[in-house]
């Protein structure tokens, strides 16, 4: 279990894997994990956390970037498993460090990263685009590439041979035997991997607490087919930017109706381009129409595919749900059909967006009431499939909250792993294996970083703490000047307030209060300016308390004369 406390880990001894997760333990995000060898550093994945409602003016949480700050030129390469945000969103903030870390990737996965360095303006890097089955060497690291399925085209696991034993990271996946792309995951090639040996098994852990075995995605294909057939107006469709299988199905159904498809959302437009020229995704001809377009086609005769199945404020949905969109706007009776999975720490943001949509007359389809949607992680039944074909010496359950990783790491031990080489570690943690055995040796900060505009790294817990009491509680200023040789009250107090009770007159009663208070600590003989504003702030605080049982913000002035 992980350690409590900030211990600095040991030396590394020569031909010790060490093994440190920069973040995606503890969160479903900002997945990355640093590797260690005889002073070298392999990083596999680098991804972004979206931020939750109780982190205003936060846009990315990044993974702890700060730990390699000082060892940037040790890192021999960063593998990305797949090109889903939550691993490969943060790559622009590392290579903004060192440029020229060699970047390896499948061909889709490259490509989604391409389009976000160019936004960055970083056009230097160094793109190794990989396949299944192909093999590198990296300072050290051996690594060998395996096909998966995920809900995302190309996406690969890695297994990773050293000195010090051998680990296979399976990235995000699950056992889809029938998937659309006919890329199914590589199950005989773990077996091959497991007979000659797996030290660490490092497996995703999204769906362990999920019973049996995730669903086909072609299964939900028949729920599609009656929403569509169903509608007699505009159908709306939300999901991830990146789910090239669903826009797939999505395109083939509006063909089937004859209905034209408009796609809404920067991200979509950009991630639909790259799949199509790539050859990920087939578009039939006279299918798509641009969104200037659409006042030209009737309701019936549309389906709009659009970004923000996660309620983000700034996304296509939200902002046609609030009736904010120049373009698009959703009448009774129109469809929208959330294709997508809900993230944990969105519910609330997904919720508010449904219910406008709800108020405003459409029928919302979503997973809680229609079967249109399957997730792309692995349920128990396949991880346990997954342990007993590898046999792994030592488990190190990823990608997930702690309950995640806890339901994982107890597969694993049902199917044979020792519960102390079952290992449950948190973001920093620090796990060294040597000698076939894993160990939990220490900590280091991986804490979140957090990118506010063009800021990064500039935000704090405790500035975060001040914006959710300004949003929430409201903000109050009282400025005062005094003499301190006469000690009396010259000016004020005057009190403002901002987002709390605006009416000015309101703080009469408490503005005779400050007066009365700062009045006798000036007949005491306090002449301390500080001493002077906590007077003035407990005063505010006491009062605001005991009448509207707020707690706002005080900002407390005290200008000597």
């Amino acid at each position: 279990m992980p350690l409590d406390g900030l211990k600095t880990p040991p030396k590394l001894k020569p031909d010790t894997l060490r093994i440190i997760p920069l973040g995606g333990l503890g969160d479903v995000g900002r997945n990355m994990t640093c590797f260690e060898l005889n002073g070298k550093l392999l990083l596999v994945d680098c991804g972004v956390l979206f931020p939750e409602d109780n982190q205003p003016g936060v846009d990315l949480i990044l993974p702890g970037l700060d730990y390699l700050s000082e060892r940037l030129d040790d890192v021999v390469g960063l593998v990305l498993t797949h090109g889903h945000e939550d691993h490969i969103g943060a790559v622009p903030y590392l290579l903004r460090q060192r440029v020229d870390i060699p970047l390896y990737g499948s061909k889709l996965t490259l490509a989604l990263v391409e389009g976000k360095l160019r936004e960055h303006r970083l056009r230097d890097a160094m793109l190794h685009t990989v396949r299944e089955g192909d093999r590198v060497e990296l300072g050290g690291f051996g690594l060998e590439f395996f096909a998966v399925t995920h809900s995302i085209p190309d996406a690969m696991a890695v297994c990773i041979r050293t000195s010090a034993g051998t680990v296979l990271h399976t990235g995000d996946f699950k056992m889809d035997q029938l998937p659309l792309d006919r890329r199914i995951t590589d199950l005989r090639g773990f077996a091959r991997v497991g007979q000659e040996g797996v030290d660490l098994l490092m497996a995703d852990s999204t769906n362990a607490e999920v019973p049996g075995f995730t669903p086909l995605e072609r299964d939900i294909l028949p729920s599609l087919e009656r929403v569509f057939s169903e509608s007699k107006q505009k159908i709306v469709v939300a999901c991830f930017s990146s789910h090239v299988h669903r826009v797939q199905q999505i395109l083939n159904l509006a063909v089937k109706h004859d209905r034209k498809v408009c796609y809404v959302g920067r991200s979509m437009l950009r991630n639909m381009g790259i799949a199509r020229d790539l050859g990920y995704l087939t578009v039939p001809e006279n299918t798509l129409i641009e969104l200037s377009k659409l006042p030209d086609f009737p309701p019936e005769k549309v389906v709009i595919i659009c970004t923000g199945s996660q309620g983000e404020p700034l996304a296509a949905l939200s902002r046609i749900a609030n009736r904010e969109h120049p373009a698009i706007s959703v009448v009774p009776g129109d469809t929208v059909l959330f294709a997508s999975s809900l993230i944990p720490g969105n519910e609330n943001s997904v919720y508010r967006v449904v219910n406008s949509l709800t108020r405003i007359g459409a029928r919302v389809v979503h997973r809680g009431n229609a079967f249109v949607h399957v997730s792309g992680h692995s349920s128990a039944g396949e991880l346990l499939y997954v342990y007993n074909i590898v046999q792994p010496r030592n488990a190190m359950p990823i990608h997930g909250e702690p309950r995640h990783l806890v339901a994982n790491a107890e597969l694993a031990i049902a199917t044979g792993v020792p519960r102390p080489q079952a290992i449950v570690a948190q973001d920093g943690d620090v796990v060294d294996l040597r000698g076939g055995l894993a160990h939990l040796v220490g900590r280091v900060d991986a804490s979140y970083i957090f990118v506010d505009g063009s800021t990064v790294g500039d935000v704090s817990e405790s500035s975060l703490t001040d914006r959710r009491i300004l949003g929430e509680e409201g903000f109050i200023s009282v400025v005062s000047a005094v003499d301190m040789r006469s000690g009396t009250v010259v000016a004020g107090p005057d009190v403002s307030a901002r987002g709390f009770l605006e009416d000015p007159t309101i703080f009469d009663e408490v503005t005779v209060r400050i007066k009365d208070a700062l009045s006798q600590a000036l007949g005491e003989g306090v002449d301390d300016v500080h001493r002077l504003q906590q007077i003035e702030r407990r005063v505010v605080g006491q009062w605001v308390n005991t009448t509207y049982r707020r707690r706002p913000m005080i900002v407390p002035v005290v200008i000597p004369v």
